[in-house]
């Protein structure tokens, strides 16, 4: 972090992240406290996979080759910010909807693009790029901290009357809002990300030039994606994208009920953690994550690829197995949250690099696009379309909701798919090579 340029790009890394980590782990307890239906959530909730999917062409396509990057990320921050900010004071459903909208699409890009960004302004990317992207982890685990004192019940601090500095602390800490009042409390996210998309939109102006890049020096082509998809047609490739997007599903799975769940009152059936804490206990997951990578390299040596994989989506059922068979152990509920450093580093880390060794160069950026869509675009899409429904429809009747029932279904899932990796999964034993991966193809 001694280089200056180095540390601009680290900062820009946790400010993308952040905005991220700001608004996402509450969104899905607000919306429903606005009277939308589990379908107008669905569509607000969408917006993100959809311009996941979008941004993969729009960032490729036009972005890189019409724009010098830093200035891209200056005006979609600022945009994308305001977008952001409006969305607190907004409670009707298509403003709401296409204030996401506008947000997402500026948004979803800029990830593509910061990392453009960083590895063009890095000497050695290999040695560096782990260092700068691990600030958006730290953006992200940074987004849920002031909440502690944002999502706060002032009303039962003053009537508590605290002395000192200690007490006045302690008391602010032990007084986080709850119930209705947390629902209605959860609008301060879209303020803080909002705040800190401007921030990024300002600074962006100081991160080192990056010009467009021409169609000839690199860029995807017309047809890259019709050339991913022919990559399915490998056996291994096809049951791991597949894999993919089950795994995908559940981890979204996670972050729509994780809130309301943590938040509910123990005797609904919840853990009943304070408002203010909510974020933050969700956070210990990117804090283990940071843990995790630094032993990646290791496990994968030691156990390979498919055991490496393996081991990342069981991560997954052991969770839901903790909330739904043990829901009054509140510690127990907390401690399991390191699990997701686990089910992120050892699957869809693994994923990216496991494709990164086995492809050949030029095909290389199609197939991370192919699984980018999937993690970041389908199995968002499906999840956050029938999750609602499942919470506040299927498992939710008068009021309680069987979190019990309602976590068997992502337990299930991901149960499955490490069986059909564990049996279907099949790489041939060296990287693939040009010729190879024509002959197998064809």
């Amino acid at each position: 972090m001694r280089n200056p340029i180095r540390f601009r790009l680290f900062v820009m890394m946790v400010l993308e992240f952040f905005i991220w980590g700001a608004w996402l782990p509450l969104i899905f307890g607000y919306l429903p406290s606005l009277g939308f239906t589990p379908a107008q959530q669905s569509w607000i909730l969408n917006a993100f996979p959809i311009a996941a999917i979008v941004g993969m062409f729009f960032s490729n396509q036009f972005a890189d080759r019409n724009f010098s990057a830093e200035k891209f990320m200056a005006f979609s921050h600022f945009v994308g910010g305001l977008a952001m900010l409006s969305l607190a004071f907004t409670r009707s459903f298509w403003p709401f909807f296409l204030l996401m909208l506008v947000h997402c699409l500026l948004y979803v890009p800029t990830i593509s693009i910061a990392n453009s960004i960083a590895f063009a302004s890095m000497k050695d990317a290999q040695r560096e790029f782990g260092i700068v992207r691990m600030g958006g982890t730290i953006g992200w685990i940074l987004a849920a901290w002031p909440f502690t004192f944002i999502l706060v019940d002032w009303e039962k601090v003053r009537a508590a009357n605290p002395h000192g500095l200690k007490e006045w602390l302690g008391t602010v800490l032990s007084s986080g809002l709850v119930g209705d009042a947390l629902r209605a409390g959860a609008r301060w996210t879209f303020v803080v990300a909002g705040i800190a998309s401007l921030l990024l939109a300002a600074f962006s102006l100081t991160l080192p030039h990056t010009p467009p890049k021409r169609a000839d020096e690199g860029a995807v082509e017309k047809l890259a994606w019709l050339e991913a998809l022919k990559l399915l047609k490998h056996p291994f490739m096809l049951v791991l994208w597949l894999v993919t997007f089950v795994d995908s599903f559940v981890h979204n799975c996670y972050f729509n009920w994780a809130g309301v769940f943590l938040g509910t009152s123990k005797a609904t059936g919840g853990v009943g953690i304070p408002g203010n804490w909510i974020m933050p206990v969700m956070s210990i997951g990117q804090i283990a994550e940071i843990l995790t990578m630094f032993v990646l390299g290791t496990t994968l040596k030691r156990l390979g690829w498919r055991a490496t994989m393996i081991v990342g989506i069981l991560g997954y059922p052991v969770r839901f197995a903790v909330w739904a068979f043990l829901p009054q152990h509140t510690e127990l509920i907390i401690l399991v949250q390191v699990l997701h450093g686990i089910c992120y580093a050892f699957f869809f880390a693994t994923v990216y690099i496991f494709v990164d060794a086995y492809f050949p160069k030029d095909v290389r950026a199609s197939a991370q696009g192919l699984f980018n869509v999937m993690i970041l675009g389908i199995g968002a899409l499906v999840a956050n379309s029938i999750c609602p429904m499942l919470l506040q429809e299927v498992f939710t009747k008068n009021g309680l909701t069987d979190f019990h029932g309602l976590f068997l279904v992502p337990l299930a899932a991901g149960s499955v798919a490490a069986l059909a990796l564990a049996l279907l999964f099949h790489p041939p034993p060296q990287p693939l090579q040009a010729s190879a991966l024509e002959g197998r193809a064809a």
